[in-house]
């Protein structure tokens, strides 16, 4: 079975830090390139983090450099978001996803799996 979930969302005030994790089912987890996606109320679906284990390779969206990292314990299956210093901003869905293959991690439509989706809310 192909699954993703996530955790570990919430409320928390500006500033203040949350990790998300995202379980992942062992073959997604050791096959694919992962992202973590967001979406404010409103708005589009739009990457902010992404893990190519193939050489290590991290990307992550201008708005979130710097306060975000992203990771992975193959022990536990498990992709990780960091999330620091936390703006109101910031406030929206999250959502992992895995990507087969090579495509571009920009493109939400080459993922080929997501979770349910976690929700943060930063107070100002």
């Amino acid at each position: 079975q192909s699954r993703m979930v996530e955790s570990g969302g919430g409320l928390v005030q500006a500033g203040g830090s949350l990790r998300l994790s995202c379980l992942a089912s062992a073959h997604i987890f050791n096959s694919y390139q992962m992202g973590w996606f967001r979406q404010p109320p409103g708005k589009e679906r739009e990457v902010v983090a992404h893990l190519n284990w193939i050489g290590g390779v991290t990307n992550y969206a201008d708005s979130v450099k710097g306060r975000f990292t992203i990771s992975r314990d193959k022990s536990k299956n498990t992709v990780y978001l960091q999330m620091n210093t936390l703006k109101p901003e910031d406030t929206a869905v999250y959502y992992c996803a895995a990507l087969v293959g090579l495509g571009d991690y920009k493109s939400i439509r080459n993922y080929d799996y997501w979770g349910q989706g976690t929700q943060v809310t930063v107070s100002s």
